[in-house]
């Protein structure tokens, strides 16, 4: 049990290696989201969606590209600490007094074991409701409310009994100039409203659109016997397109296996029939399809607490060499590796293999090369001590 313990050299190589991690995952997740983001943010602003909304899609967004940061994160963060280590021949001075390269790697190998214990719950049950909440976001962003891309001089039905034109039309159909709406009530009143200036938006409550108008007159004309037309001058006047009775809901989750969460998994593995999408049984949900998710899942996960040992393998190299070799290295293989899953995963939804030969056999390969990798380097540097403590204490006697 004392092993197991934490000792002061675990917690030092802990303090070392966890601010390049947080540094290391925040500019990983950046990267992965940078591209998304500005893709994402045309598309909202095109549809007049609000800032509300777009952080929202964000916040969704994050767990996916999380899952994918975390092991690039921990691999380069490993790697870096470990090679300054060996630069600055700590590890020589760890070596010399008895510590072995596989006790140095304990601490990152546990921060690994640590990792993937959380991207289980992670992968498992986070990502299927953030990845569902992603895409009812995104289509009541497309859909709901009443956005219109206007042309100018279109005529567009906001109601059954209120139609909107303008003379120009810029901004992808929200920025209106010289607006005219036609109103009628159920009591017969007709409304007239013109505008100088309007602005369309989507309201946060992603049920209705907002129209801002400025520098415009409201004419009323009541259609009663006896009754008086007003008309009324603005400044500035707000109206809200209501569209709440449309049928806009989204459809349940479930309608695609990465929704499901483990447990979802585990049950539907026998009886995919009582997966449903909307109410009905979803055929695209088959045990092929479920099996290559559940097995590429757990796959990912467990790779995580290898990817230390590789780290500090391929980090510790000769005093001349170029570390950028052993970080293109152990990129080229982490990407290797989940190219691999990915497409065994693949290989698996379409029911030609089995998962432990697609996706169960690359990971054994993987774990035993990155086991492989710091045990032949450990019992390298156990040699070279081994040779060189006899004629250091020759010359010292």
């Amino acid at each position: 049990m004392k092993r197991l313990r934490f000792g002061t050299l675990d917690r030092y190589l802990f303090m070392q290696v966890l601010p390049p991690f947080l540094v290391s995952l925040s500019a990983v997740l950046a990267a992965l989201l940078l591209e998304r983001l500005l893709v994402l943010f045309d598309d909202l602003a095109a549809e007049g969606s609000s800032l509300a909304t777009f952080l929202g899609l964000l916040t969704d967004l994050l767990p996916h590209y999380l899952g994918l940061a975390l092991p690039a994160a921990l691999c380069v963060s490993v790697f870096l600490i470990t090679r300054r280590m060996s630069d600055n021949n700590e590890i020589d001075a760890l070596m010399a007094s008895g510590v072995s390269l596989l006790r140095i790697a304990r601490p990152f190998m546990a921060m690994g074991l640590l990792l993937g214990a959380g991207s289980v719950l992670l992968y498992g049950y986070i990502q299927p409701f953030a990845r569902y909440d992603f895409r009812e976001g995104f289509y009541f962003a497309a859909h709901s409310g009443w956005a219109p891309h206007l042309q100018a001089g279109m005529f567009a039905a906001t109601s059954n009994d209120a139609m909107l034109t303008a003379d120009g039309v810029s901004h992808n159909g929200t920025v209106l100039h010289h607006v005219f709406i036609r109103e009628r009530e159920h009591n017969g009143t007709v409304r007239l409203v013109t505008a100088q200036r309007g602005l369309l938006t989507i309201a946060p409550s992603q049920k209705k659109t907002r129209l801002d108008l400025w520098d415009g007159i409201i004419l009323t004309d009541p259609k009663k016997p006896g009754g008086r037309i007003t008309q009324t001058h603005f400044t500035h006047s707000m109206r809200v397109i209501d569209q709440s009775h449309q049928d806009n809901d989204f459809r349940v989750r479930g309608a695609d296996a990465r929704e499901l969460t483990l447990f979802e998994l585990y049950e539907f593995l026998d009886h995919p029939e009582r997966a449903h999408a909307g109410g009905v049984p979803n055929q695209n949900i088959t045990r092929p399809n479920l099996h290559a998710e559940l097995d590429f899942r757990l796959a990912r996960a467990l790779a995580i607490p290898f990817i230390p040992a590789l780290a500090v393998a391929l980090a510790i190299g000769a005093k001349r060499q170029r570390p950028i070799i052993g970080l293109i290295a152990l990129a080229l293989i982490l990407v290797g590796f989940d190219h691999t899953l990915q497409f065994g995963q693949g290989i698996v939804a379409t029911g030609k293999m089995r998962g432990w030969f697609a996706i169960g056999l690359p990971l054994l390969i993987f774990c035993v090369v990155c086991l492989a990798s710091i045990l032949r380097r450990s019992r390298g540097s156990w040699r070279r001590r081994k040779l060189i403590r006899p004629a250091h204490w020759k010359r010292a006697a």
